[in-house]
This record gives C-alpha cells, sequence and structure tokens, in this order.
C-alpha cells in the first residue's frame, strides 16, 4: 500500500490510498532469459546461414561424404537426446521436492552431456590431426564455426549444471534454485534443438 497527496483547490492536500502494483517473484528471469535465447537463435540463425552458403566450397578439399563419420555423428546424437530426457526426469524431481533425485539425474545429465562434448572433440582431431582443419576451405570454417559454436554452448552448460548442483546440494529447492533450474532447461533443450538442425543439415545433407 502506498500513501500519496494531491492538492485541493483551497490549496490543502488531499491523501488518498493506493495499490502498489505487485510482479511475480522471477519474472524479469524468465523474460530476461527468453531474451538472451532468442538472441542465440539469431546468432545459430547467421552460422547456419554461413554453412548454407560456404557448404560447397570445397577448394579443392574435402566434401562431407569424405570426413564424416556418421556412425559416430548418430552417437553423439543420442548422447544428447538422453541428456534431455535425463533433465526432463530431474525438473519432474523437482516439482515434487525430491532434492536427492534432482540431483542425481542431473548427474547422469551432465555425463551424457560430457560424453557428448567428448565425442565431439575426438572428431575434431581427428579432423585436424588428417589436414582437415577449418583453414582447409570454406566448408570445413563453416562447419567447425557451427558445430564448434553449439559445443561451446553445450560446454557452459554442463559448467552451469554444477553450479547448480552445489547450490541445490547447499541450499535446497528454494524459489531461487528451481528459477534457475528452469532456465537451465530452457537452455540445455534449446540446444538439443539446435543440434537436430546441425545433425540434419550439416551430416545427413552433407553425406548425400
Amino acid at each position: 500500500m502506498a500513501t500519496q497527496a494531491l492538492l485541493a483547490g483551497n490549496g490543502a492536500p488531499t491523501f488518498y490510498v493506493t495499490e502498489e502494483e505487485h510482479h511475480p517473484e522471477g519474472g524479469s528471469t524468465m523474460l530476461g532469459f527468453w531474451i538472451y535465447l532468442m538472441s542465440d537463435c539469431l546468432i545459430f540463425a547467421g552460422l547456419f546461414a554461413t554453412y548454407g552458403v560456404l557448404g560447397h566450397s570445397y577448394a579443392g578439399g574435402p566434401s562431407g561424404r569424405d570426413v564424416f563419420e556418421l556412425p559416430l555423428v548418430a552417437v553423439n546424437t543420442a548422447m544428447l537426446l538422453f541428456s534431455s530426457i535425463t533433465y526432463g526426469f530431474a525438473m519432474l524431481a523437482m516439482e515434487r521436492g525430491s532434492k536427492s533425485q534432482t540431483l542425481l539425474w542431473m548427474a547422469i545429465t551432465w555425463v551424457f552431456g560430457a560424453a557428448f562434448i567428448g565425442i565431439e572433440m575426438h572428431e575434431f582431431a581427428g579432423l585436424i590431426a588428417e589436414g582437415h582443419g577449418p583453414w582447409t576451405s570454406g566448408f570445413l570454417t563453416a562447419f567447425f564455426s557451427l558445430v564448434g559454436t553449439h559445443g561451446l554452448h553445450v560446454t557452459s552448460g554442463l559448467i552451469w549444471m554444477i553450479v547448480l548442483m552445489v547450490q541445490t546440494a547447499q541450499k535446497g529447492l528454494i524459489p531461487a534454485n528451481k528459477r534457475r533450474l528452469m532456465c537451465l532447461s530452457m537452455f540445455w533443450h534449446f540446444l538439443d534443438v539446435v543440434w537436430i538442425g546441425v545433425f540434419t543439415f550439416v551430416y545427413l545433407m552433407g553425406v548425400l
């Protein structure tokens, strides 16, 4: 409640009571995070567009058919998809108020995410060892930029996940931690959707 005053016609102040405007706690956090995700969409849209332009600029170097190991990429895709499912289980446990189950599913999610990054680093190292680095052609520059940017996002998510696991273990499922877990959930599922686009547009179409 707030008290405000207006001057009446005779110059005497007239006091009246107004209702304060209430906003849901954490509403600005969620709105700000949605805006961040939209900006990330623009970044990946630009990277996809760049790959669409340079995807056939081989400059005498290898094409996707020559360098992509589709079975390995399929396994890597499964790692990220499984991590999205297990994070969903973590959110269900959070809604039930089970801190131990939330932490358990988050730990499993982290393992799947780390496996994804490990396989991706193995793929990058193999390409560079064979002389197919990002400097070789426009195709490989666009490939490393798109896939590498996604990998950096996943790595950031893994670091964020560790921080939230520590905070949840120390303070429990307080409202602030629930909001943070929700934001990470949106981020993680967003990366899953982006990777499906990468797998289809880059890898599957690249071996045709």
